[in-house]
């Protein structure tokens, strides 16, 4: 697919080639991490079933009526749905007259004939949000699909999906995106100058979406430094001054997300690999709250910080349960770049670091900081950010986190 919009992707545009070309599954399955092209990819195949170019192998023409409706968003055969509402998921709908935005309403729309005659595509973006009900009503969809229809589900994680609706998709997985090839395409597009470029392409972490919203929200570089100075200010704090701290953070992270939303707003139907991911909140299908656990014998993660807690803590804060989940999850992320980064720094690497401009800050606190303990507080972050998946109270796990942050001065 020489015209596709895809980029770094090289295995998953053959596979999409070759159902171009070939035999296309009435399912498919695009797995792979937030921002990382999934939705661009489905597009690139929406593109290629519905351009009319006599010659397969040059489809998509990208100057067929198909391909120009499909990238204005305004093919009346290509169907989209994501995640809405304040729960971020993707609702069943009522049996009766589904809403717009639903599982039902994509499948009675599926279920007419096509408008221009040919094949008939639906995407459905964040697919690891669609809730049980709606998932085992679209199953229904793919054990006997209309002839003529691809279903594309792009999800970050599989394993959200029932196992009944993996096993009628043929799955296509999407990996990280080179450093370089991010740059050289927002080059292409115009959308930063060369530096800036390359700093975006290190903070996205593979991910040219998330490059692409930095590089269209000023802000975001801003404020997402400002979380990583703040992250790197904690080492040195105390017991109460992190708990205070970390709420502060969870404020600007959210500042932050809300400027990466803007950004991912700004992207135009036909620019590659731009995706709306990372809007929603990651976490999976709804389920009941767990506690975070915290190891015996560690006097960080003690009920004592209940009692130094600051008083603005006992208020929920006014913001919607997804939404709070969605800036624990941006300053969890930063936090996990931000201790990599130290590992990093403590053995002399500068090169391999995510943000650059961190260099001095990042090279002065490492060898205050024992070599042992950022392993460790990587592992739990990890663990404690499958908690948050799981619907963990937000708060609750930054303050763990907060306590767990190692202390300078301990170095051997």
């Amino acid at each position: 697919m020489e015209k596709a919009a895809t980029r770094g992707q090289p295995r998953a545009l053959a596979a999409i080639g070759s159902m171009v070309t070939g035999s296309v599954p009435h399912a498919v399955l695009l797995v792979g991490p937030a921002s990382s092209g999934k939705t661009t990819l489905a597009l690139d195949l929406a593109a290629g079933l519905l351009c009319s170019d006599p010659d397969p192998t040059a489809r998509p023409c990208r100057l067929c009526r198909g391909c120009r409706l499909v990238a204005s968003g305004n093919h009346p055969d290509l169907h989209r749905l994501a995640p809405e509402g304040p729960g971020g998921q993707v609702r069943i709908g009522k049996a009766g007259d589904p809403e717009s935005g639903t599982i039902r309403r994509l499948i009675s729309e599926l279920a007419l004939l096509p408008a221009e005659g040919g094949s008939r595509v639906a995407i459905v973006e964040q697919a690891h949000r669609i809730n049980d009900d709606a998932q085992n009503a679209l199953l229904k969809m793919l054990e006997e699909p209309p002839a003529g229809v691809t279903i594309v589900l792009c999800a970050d994680d599989e394993e959200c999906l029932l196992p009944t609706v993996r096993s009628r998709c043929v799955r296509i997985r999407l990996g990280p995106v080179a450093g370089r090839e991010i740059e050289r395409w927002l080059g292409e597009l115009g959308a930063a100058d060369a530096p800036a470029a390359s700093r975006f392409a290190r903070l996205a972490g593979g991910c040219p979406g998330l490059a692409l919203a930095y590089a269209r929200a000023p802000e975001a570089a801003r404020l997402r430094g400002e979380v990583a100075r703040g992250l790197i200010d904690l080492l040195a704090a105390s017991r109460h001054e992190r708990l205070t701290s970390v709420r502060s953070l969870m404020r600007s992270a959210a500042a932050l997300e809300a400027a990466l939303a803007e950004g991912r707003k700004q992207v135009a139907p036909g620019d590659a690999n731009a995706e709306k991911e990372g809007t929603q909140p990651k976490g999976r299908r709804g389920r009941k709250a767990v506690a975070v656990v915290r190891p015996a014998g560690d006097a960080d993660s003690s009920d004592e910080a209940d009692a130094d807690a600051p008083a603005e803590t006992a208020a929920a804060p006014k913001v919607s349960a997804s939404e709070r989940r969605a800036a624990a999850s941006t300053l969890m992320s930063i936090w996990a770049s931000i201790a990599r980064d130290l590992a990093v720094a403590a053995l002399g690497g500068r090169r391999q670091l995510h943000d650059p401009e961190l260099m001095d800050e990042l090279a002065a606190v490492a060898p205050t900081i024992a070599p042992s303990t950022l392993p460790t507080f990587i592992a739990r972050l990890a663990a404690i950010e499958v908690q948050l998946d799981e619907n963990v109270n937000p708060e609750l796990a930054l303050d763990v986190l907060a306590l767990a942050w190692p202390r300078p001065g301990r170095a051997a």
